[in-house]
């Protein structure tokens, strides 16, 4: 007997082959209609911001673009990254030939209770890294931090809860999401797949210094591996969007903090130790999360399509079971036992090998042999026709076939 074939369980890196029309060029074209359509995106959103900002009598800079302010700015900034999101959604459906949701997890959504969960673990670590980073002495050259007030620190603030998470969340859609799924759709070391993602995700920040540049590698690989232990973008948007909360909340609580260029790829090596060890502890703790509670890992991958059940040419079928040519609707030849004899609404003419026996029948018995036959008396047993002095049928006994000798119901 053919054993039941089972699928594969693919892990996250992997679910790119989830599509049943799985064709290696998939991911490759893929990825360049995404960068496509990423650029087409910006441009039109470019031209949408310079023309409300024309329109709002904001002055414009060298190089005409509206000068929105510090918070504005940093609002049309964020959305321009955000808008990666519905791009890589958009290429994983139609390009991709698969559910939008499988770039989120293995279970083709986001998990958030997992989220929000993960979103408290990164609060407590986070912030004690950050202040850790407070404290930390201010290089000469740098002037006197002003506090901001409250109500331009409250519209900063307000701002960056609503935008920061949809711009982290894009990050680990293109980085995290799309580039380690589409290296992973030819490699099958999780480490292969995750390793070049982490490298353009630090380049990609800017070239600052050798520390932060190394800090972003870094930040990107535990980020990919939990995200490949995890089975989802869950875990890593947690810590993305908690740690870029608190490095633009500390900017927006000073005067023009958020008008500064500087980004984590400028950080000295002393903010690069205390980012290190709260990336390390973050990783720990969901890591111990998963012994706890568990999670799914993996995903099956489309089965091929089931084949008929193969026959010998010449036969008919009946219901997908072959049946012999002599009973296709021709009779066979005589003596023939009949497979089927006995069964309701399997009457047959042809005569069975014990004809001529004695007290043989000479016909099918019917599946109706404790009923009455037509013509019988239901009072006595007796058929009609023998009561009326006819002879009984040839073959047939006088008596009901559940009598004995003696005459004696046994039934």
């Amino acid at each position: 007997m053919t054993q039941p074939q089972l699928a594969e369980q693919l892990p996250y890196h992997r679910l790119a082959r989830l599509s049943p029309r799985y064709g290696w060029w998939r991911p490759l074209v893929g990825t360049l209609v995404l960068a496509g359509a990423y650029l087409v995106t910006l441009v039109v959103l470019m031209v949408l911001f310079a023309a409300l900002g024309s329109g709002m009598g904001y002055r414009e800079d060298a190089d005409g673009w509206p000068e929105f302010g510090p918070v504005l700015g940093t609002a049309t900034d964020l959305l321009t990254i955000a808008a990666g999101i519905p791009v890589v959604l958009l290429t994983v459906r139609w390009i991709g030939g698969r559910r939008a949701g499988t770039v989120s997890s293995v279970t083709g959504r986001l998990r958030w209770r997992w989220l929000m969960l993960c979103v408290l673990t990164a609060v407590p670590i986070v912030a004690l890294s950050m202040g850790g980073m407070l404290l930390l002495p201010a290089d000469g050259g740098d002037p006197e931090s002003q506090w901001a007030g409250w109500a331009d620190f409250g519209r900063a603030l307000a701002m960056l809860l609503v935008l920061v998470p949809f711009q982290a969340a894009a990050e680990e859609y293109v980085f995290r999401g799309w580039l380690t799924q589409t290296a992973g759709a030819f490699l099958r070391s999780p480490w292969a797949a995750l390793l070049p993602q982490a490298i353009l995700f630090a380049a990609a920040h800017g070239w600052g210094t050798p520390w932060g540049f190394a800090d972003l590698v870094v930040f990107g690989a535990c980020a990919g591996w939990l995200t490949w232990r995890t089975g989802g973008l869950e875990a890593s948007i947690a810590l993305h969007t908690v740690n870029n909360l608190f490095a633009f909340g500390v900017s927006a609580a000073v005067v023009d903090g958020l008008a500064s260029d500087e980004t984590a790829a400028d950080a000295n090596w002393q903010v690069v130790a205390l980012d290190v060890l709260s990336i390390a502890l973050y990783t720990a703790a969901v890591a111990w999360w998963l012994r706890r509670r568990g999670s799914e890992r993996t995903a099956p991958a489309p089965l091929p399509p089931a084949q008929p059940p193969v026959f010998a040419p010449g036969y008919p079928y009946v219901g997908g079971v072959p049946v012999p040519a002599q009973w296709a609707g021709h009779p066979a030849a005589p003596g023939t036992p009949v497979p089927w004899a006995g069964r309701p609404g399997h009457a047959t003419t042809v005569a069975p090998p014990w004809t001529g026996r004695p007290g043989a029948v000479t016909t099918a018995p019917t599946p109706w042999a404790e009923q009455p036959t037509p013509g019988t008396d239901l009072s006595s047993g007796t058929h009609l026709s023998s009561a009326a002095g006819s002879p009984p049928a040839a073959g047939l006994p006088s008596a009901s076939r559940h009598a004995g000798e003696d005459g004696t119901d046994r039934s």
